[in-house]
């Protein structure tokens, strides 16, 4: 999944990315969804029980994972956070969703508030949105200076190879939506009263700068996808797929890892004894 999804080198161009295709999917579609993820959880779940058991024993040498979400709205970072994020034990996640930065946090270096999320020892930390909205909103909507955001590229690949080399695997997944399919998922939210709350009229604002964001994401993708840190692009028109690919890239990042069980610090016929005389 790792090699069908990672983006390549070269000049991005969003369009002929298609969104609505299945790359990997053992199934034979959304029939086969349902299953097919039931499959994959057994694996994520032990797999990151592992992570969070050696950050437990060996915290100074423990592994971390960030998880990096971004996309359109409506592409479905939510429903990746729910289903394929819900798929491992929550004392395990860290979630951070980024809003617009706060007067303290605009006080700071971009990267500050990022910094401060950053996932912990046997940690798995998900960006819902992230550093990459500051070479994104900030130069669509021109809220700083082009020759502050243009040098923000080669500080964001720096900063992500620290991070790498400190022992923290980054998984950075583009969610990548279609115009329509956007369309239609804002209408969907209309047209039910239980998920008016999910609709911001501020969307479709969004929605007519389209162009714009997707010169900004494929500047983004190009110059910031790195042997350290590579950019996968998950086709997000097919909600079942979406949520399946992430979580499989997950699965294989963390298998990469080759966690083993932390082994008993103390004598385990011992401790049996004891407790069978308790």
């Amino acid at each position: 999944m790792s090699e069908l999804l990672r983006l390549p080198a070269g000049a991005v161009d969003l369009a002929s990315i298609p969104t609505d295709a299945t790359p990997g999917f053992p199934g034979r579609g959304k029939a086969d969804a349902e299953e097919v993820a039931a499959d994959l959880r057994p694996e994520l779940d032990e797999q990151q029980e592992r992570l969070f058991a050696t950050g437990r024993s060996t915290p100074d040498t423990a592994p971390k994972v960030l998880l990096v979400l971004q996309g359109m709205d409506t592409s479905g970072k939510g429903g990746v956070v729910r289903h394929a994020i819900g798929m491992v034990d929550p004392q395990g996640v860290d979630i951070t969703s980024f809003k617009a930065p706060t007067k303290t946090e605009l006080a700071h270096h971009f990267l500050w508030r990022i910094e401060r999320a950053l996932p912990g020892p046997g940690m798995i930390g998900v960006f819902d949105r992230s550093h990459y909205e500051d070479v994104l909103i900030v130069r669509v909507r021109d809220l700083v200076p082009e020759a502050e955001w243009s040098g923000r590229y080669d500080e964001i690949n720096a900063w992500e190879e620290q991070l790498v080399a400190s022992g923290t695997t980054v998984v950075k997944c583009f969610l990548h939506v279609s115009h329509d399919e956007q369309r239609e998922r804002l209408l969907a939210r209309l047209d039910d009263p239980t998920k008016y709350w999910k609709y911001n009229p501020g969307d479709v604002d969004e929605r007519e700068l389209w162009p714009a964001y997707t010169q900004a994401y494929e500047a983004a993708l190009e110059r910031c996808s790195t042997q350290h840190a590579p950019w996968f692009v998950v086709p997000a028109d097919r909600k079942w797929y979406r949520n399946w690919a992430v979580a499989q890239l997950l699965a294989e990042h963390l298998r990469g890892l080759d966690l083993q069980w932390p082994a008993a610090d103390f004598d385990v016929t011992t401790e049996q004894a004891r407790v069978t005389a308790s």
